[in-house]
């Protein structure tokens, strides 16, 4: 007879799968048969290998695990700690000794989902924080497919942002994208057409610029398309434009202003160094090499 730690098959029907929280509910009932030793390292491991699927597959899914996922901010607050280790993390620290950090985990599931059925604004700071997908671990996001751009385009105005698109396929020269920079933001007669006055003018605008009036909780967005092409004939000058656009996003953020860049390239592969102290990432829905082929 086939226990809940032996190999028998499991009884209700994998395409029977309705969510990421059905197929919590389905490793609850047999931890024995999907974590080994009981570790919530290896469900961390499940779920990381689900939420590729998600982007492999283009499954459309609201995914709470990420490392700065919903459910990780929502932790942060719940437990009235700030920590950047990530929700194993926090709960392997703070697991009670009658308890496992496996049971821990269910059990903070479980107060997680009974607030979202009551709140869901109040849960999902994406909801709360207009934005803050765009801004927890970089201040540039890297998108390969025109449509997931758009739509991003599309969320953010809806929610009071002030989009400005700039066409990087149109950059051959440096002084090129100084001139785009400067029609599309108004920059000053004066500008100087030089990096030096790009980070100068930028931070005018980002951190006080023409976005005064827009409803609180809502800021300035770049979306620059083909930056690939304009990382091609001019490295050295994408990448330190990156490294403004973050150092003013960042300097933006500490006056409780928002600004960030959402950047198109046509190059799946493309890669920069971290700007402004963080990463340039993928989007969630293409991080995924795979999901860019």
């Amino acid at each position: 007879m086939a226990t809940e730690d032996g190999p028998a098959r499991d009884p209700e029907p994998w395409q029977d799968r309705t969510d990421v929280y059905d197929f919590l509910d389905r490793i609850r009932r047999l931890p024995g048969r999907w974590l080994p030793g009981g570790s919530l390292r290896h469900l961390e491991l499940l779920l990381t290998g689900y939420s590729a699927a998600l982007g492999v597959h283009g499954v459309e899914e609201d995914f709470a695990f990420r490392p700065e996922g919903d459910f990780s901010r929502w932790l942060r607050e719940w437990r009235g700690a700030d920590s950047s280790r990530g929700w194993v993390a926090d709960i392997e620290r703070d697991t009670p000794e009658s308890s496992t950090p496996v049971e821990e985990f269910f059990r903070l599931l479980d107060a997680y989902r009974g607030e979202l059925a009551e709140d869901p604004a109040r849960v999902s700071p994406s909801n709360r924080f207009p934005g803050i997908e765009y801004m927890g671990n970089t201040f540039v996001t890297l998108f390969r497919r025109r449509q997931l751009l758009t739509d991003a385009e599309l969320r953010l105005q809806e929610r009071g942002f002030r989009v400005v698109r700039l066409a990087a396929a149109e950059w051959t020269r440096e002084r090129d994208m100084h001139r785009a920079f400067a029609a599309a933001l108004r920059f000053p007669d004066y500008y100087g057409h030089n990096l030096d006055a790009l980070n100068d003018c930028l931070g005018d605008v980002a951190c006080y610029g023409p976005y005064d009036d827009s409803p609180e909780g809502t800021g300035l967005v770049l979306s620059v398309t083909d930056y690939d092409r304009f990382t091609a004939a001019c490295p050295e000058a994408a990448q330190t434009v990156l490294d403004i656009v973050a150092g003013q996003a960042r300097r933006a953020a500490v006056l409780r202003r928002r600004f960030f860049c959402l950047a198109h390239s046509d190059d799946p592969g493309i890669r920069f160094e971290p700007v402004g102290a963080m990463p340039v990432l993928w989007n969630r829905d293409e991080w995924a090499d795979a999901k860019r082929r």
